[in-house]
């Protein structure tokens, strides 16, 4: 780690794994069958048994969505008892257990020598930014400017209003890596939201998210954002690999 202060893997979806100095981040994982036939970060999934050699290790789901928790990763803590989760209060859990840490919207959490910041959503559940190794990580969950163009007028106002509110809250913060929505569902305002939150945010290393198999729409979102020092990551495909 020490040409580079984060290693990304890009696994599906909204879901990433992070591995930083001493440290291995995995937030919104949802899809458990690798691209091909072994089960590896390189095939986008986690490989059970090389969870049993990782430290330090936090799980992070920002809802119940099925696109963000999958409920097989509680389950996880048979390969590696040490596995601290932090999940959103919309999240039912069959038993509460002392690993679970259940968060709401604008808290602070401390798990050891990381901290963790919870913002709001413009959908359910939470959007996270965590200060670990050195580094600030935002994962946005849900949050994002969703502009359907067949919605009510009324509803496009309130979507951009709660959308720009909350993104005002981070505006202070710095953000190294953002994990940011970028869905191809909204068709031609796909990227009003992802292009705010680098306007006013000024994040140093953006990737988007949430487009199941549309990778495609990264590059459109790269060519589409001018003139920003924030460098704009374009995903080809499950098991990408990205050094910050």
């Amino acid at each position: 780690m020490n040409k580079f202060k984060a290693k990304i893997h890009y696994l599906y979806h909204d879901g990433f794994a992070v591995e930083t100095k001493n440290h291995f981040l995995i937030f919104d994982y949802y899809n458990n069958t690798p691209k091909n036939d072994k089960r590896s970060l390189e095939n986008g999934v986690i490989d059970f048994e090389e969870l049993k050699d990782k430290k330090n290790i936090l799980v992070f789901s920002s809802h119940h969505h099925h696109d963000h928790f999958n409920p097989l990763i509680l389950d996880w803590v048979k390969y590696n008892p040490n596995i601290k989760y932090i999940l959103s209060s919309d999240i039912t859990v069959p038993i509460y257990k002392p690993n679970y840490n259940i968060v709401f919207e604008n808290k602070e959490l401390r798990i050891d020598d990381v901290l963790i910041k919870t913002y709001g959503s413009t959908d359910i559940g939470v959007s996270y930014l965590v200060f670990v190794d050195g580094i600030s990580i935002f994962h946005a969950g849900d949050l994002n400017w969703w502009h359907w163009k067949d919605d009510p007028m009324e509803e496009q106002v309130s979507s951009e209003l709660n959308f720009k509110k909350e993104i005002h809250k981070i505006m202070d913060e710095q953000v190294d890596i953002a994990f940011f929505p970028v869905d191809a569902r909204l068709e031609e305002f796909y990227y009003i939201g992802g292009k705010y939150f680098i306007e006013k945010v000024k994040p140093n290393l953006f990737i988007p998210m949430h487009y199941w198999d549309n990778t495609y729409i990264t590059k459109k979102f790269h060519d589409k954002i001018e003139k920003t020092s924030t460098n704009i990551v374009e995903i080809s495909c499950r098991g990408q690999l990205i050094y910050f």
